[in-house]
């Protein structure tokens, strides 16, 4: 066992120097905590992108199988928290790798129908449930502009508010480069959603 066999890639493609920071940091978490040991042991990621948030600060955005992702969010809070002493001046997003497939045309000979999960539109949403966790969303709203450019707005469950509240730019941020979308994150105000 190795730092390199917590990286699952493709055959032939060689993981990047963040990717491999990323995954001596989770073996080194693995080896040396004895609490996340056997939380740890069979989990792999598949990517990692470094993205840049507002003021100069970086995100490291990590992605993980989906079959993993249930068994990552079982210690989520405790990794991510563990991997941003070891990076400093960056936070941690996990999400899961999806994979969007095009609609069927006429010419392309489909013997059966795309599944709801593989769709544009799902993906975004479950992104959007990614990058938040282990909050819940409450609440969303679509802001269309006069100039016909839309922002979503996207209210997350009040409790984590302390939490949660220096990571809001970073979500932001971390959506807006994966999909092309404004995206605003706030704490509702009791009586108004």
């Amino acid at each position: 066992m190795s730092a390199r066999s917590k990286i699952a890639k493709p055959a032939g493609q060689e993981p990047d120097e963040l990717e491999l920071q990323v995954a001596q940091n989770i073996y080194e978490l693995e080896q040396n905590v004895a609490e996340l040991k056997e939380d740890l042991r069979g989990l792999q990621f598949v990517s990692a992108k470094e993205v840049d948030v507002s003021h100069g600060k970086k995100a490291i955005i990590i992605f993980v199988p989906v079959p993993l992702l249930k068994q990552y969010h079982k210690v989520q809070s405790r990794l991510v928290r563990e991997l941003e002493k070891k990076f400093s001046d960056r936070h941690v997003l996990l999400v899961a790798q999806r994979r969007i497939l095009r609609k069927p045309t006429r010419r392309a000979r489909v013997h059966q129908p795309r599944p709801r999960s593989r769709t544009l539109t799902s993906v975004h949403e479950k992104l959007l449930e990614d990058l938040v966790y282990p909050t819940e969303i409450v609440g969303k709203r679509t802001k269309v502009r006069v100039d016909g450019s839309k922002l979503i707005k996207v209210f997350l469950d009040r409790k984590d508010h302390t939490a949660l509240e220096y990571k809001l730019d970073t979500f932001s941020s971390a959506y807006k480069r994966l999909t092309g979308k404004e995206v605003d994150f706030e704490f509702p105000i009791y009586g108004q959603e």
